[in-house]
């Protein structure tokens, strides 16, 4: 007995590329630096100087540290 992979296979491997996932823009629900707060100030300021050279993982990374700060 032979088995052939046919389009219903799910045990069959991909051999061809697959579309790429968009994903939305999560417009609005970035971290918000407390007022008068030293560290969430450097935070912000890493952020933006980051996102002005292009470096979106560095500026993910400084509002990841802004909305872990301890008074958020």
């Amino acid at each position: 007995m032979s088995v052939s992979a046919d389009a219903g296979d799910v045990t069959a491997p991909q051999t061809y590329p697959s579309q790429p996932v968009f994903l939305p823009v999560r417009e609005g629900q970035e971290a918000r630096p407390v007022l008068e707060c030293e560290e969430c100030s450097r935070r912000d300021q890493e952020r933006r100087a980051a996102r002005n050279r292009g470096d979106h993982s560095a500026a993910s990374d400084a509002s990841v540290l802004i909305r872990r700060h301890p008074h958020h």
